[in-house]
């Protein structure tokens, strides 16, 4: 019920949000590269260990993500060539924070870790792996978005993770990223599977029920071909 009624306000002050910016009528498709802008200030701050000012920013950014479709539906401005360059541009911002991190491990400092680096690469991939098995699979199958780590989930992982970096303190409840890190890594290729295995009992199913239709219409040819010679012959067929 709590739960229902934080997402009813933020849902009543994002379109507010949408509304103001409707009225200036602005390119959908600029809104989109400059989330993508906003995405690359959050990956600079990861690579020099901000991350609770880059947690910060992830969530601006990921408002942003947001603005550009409902803006360009609002505005009557939706368009096939919108739609991709905002999904593409997601999948961009996407690495572009993973690499900010990578960059943050790999550093000279106390902080180094080849393990985390190589870890949030992992975790890169993974969620890569997750966006294309989901578009490839969509090319045999209607739909394929199964899976606990899509992209939302991802990303309020991020956040959460981010912002309980405080490196001065010792409460068992903060700095908790590397945990993240590791969730991200695991849960990307867990939902990679579950996309691998759903794509193919889904195509399974389809080309058993072709074989199913492929049989019944080859045992119906006999009777259709009785039945034509029938009245041909001028009978009534039976």
């Amino acid at each position: 019920m709590l739960g229902g009624y934080i997402g009813e306000i933020c849902q009543r002050i994002l379109n507010g949000i949408v509304r103001q910016l409707a009225r200036l009528d602005p390119n959908p498709n600029l809104l989109s590269v400059i989330g993508l802008g906003i995405n690359v200030f959050a990956a600079l701050l990861y690579g020099y260990g901000w991350f609770f000012y880059a947690g910060l920013v992830m969530i601006f950014a990921n408002i942003f993500d947001m603005l550009d479709g409902r803006v360009a539906r609002l505005t009557g401005r939706v368009t096939k060539f919108g739609a991709f360059l905002d999904s593409s541009l997601d999948r961009l911002s996407d690495m572009i924070v993973f690499l900010g991190i990578i960059i943050f491990y790999s550093r000279d400092t106390q902080y180094h870790s080849t393990l985390y680096a190589a870890l949030t690469g992992a975790a890169l991939i993974g969620s890569v792996m997750v966006s294309y098995t989901s578009a490839r699979a969509e090319s045999l199958i209607p739909k394929c978005d199964v899976g606990f780590l899509r992209r939302p989930e991802r990303v309020v992982l991020l956040i959460l993770g981010s912002l309980t970096v405080w490196p001065e303190s010792n409460h068992p409840l903060l700095n908790k990223m590397p945990a993240t890190i590791w969730l991200m890594a695991v849960l990307s290729y867990w939902t990679f599977g579950h996309r691998l295995y759903h794509t193919w009992r889904e195509i399974r199913e389809l080309e058993s029920a072709a074989e199913v239709a492929k049989l019944e219409s080859q045992e119906n040819k006999p009777q259709e071909k009785k039945e034509a010679k029938n009245l041909r012959l001028g009978h009534d067929p039976v």
